[in-house]
């Protein structure tokens, strides 16, 4: 954002910043998201490279369409643990799943 529109906002009372600002979260919690974040890209990357649906992937995980799609977003419902599990069920070595964890770090 550039110099004058931060004075405008400042002068306004507002305040100007990210996401993290915002929802007043702590370094601990930003990296959470971003590591959430990071892994839930890759299963889409996997995902695409092999030319697959999200229908293809969920019946390789024994789950449904939906979830999947919930898996690629991020959503709140999803654990690190699920995302994780289901990067190594479609073939994510683990040395993959550590890079995209230590990219997100």
């Amino acid at each position: 954002m550039d110099k004058a529109r931060q004075d405008r906002l400042t002068a306004a009372s507002r305040r100007s910043g990210d996401a993290a600002d915002f929802l007043e979260l702590t370094e601990e919690e930003v990296a959470f998201v971003e590591l959430k974040l990071a892994l839930a890209d890759y299963l889409r990357e996997l995902r695409t490279r092999d030319s697959w649906t999200q229908s293809q992937v969920a019946r390789r995980l024994g789950s449904s369409q939906s979830r999947v799609a919930r898996m690629e977003a991020a959503d709140a419902s999803v654990s690190l643990d699920l995302l994780v599990k289901s990067l190594l069920a479609l073939g994510a070595s683990r040395d993959e799943v550590g890079g995209v964890i230590a990219r997100a770090a």
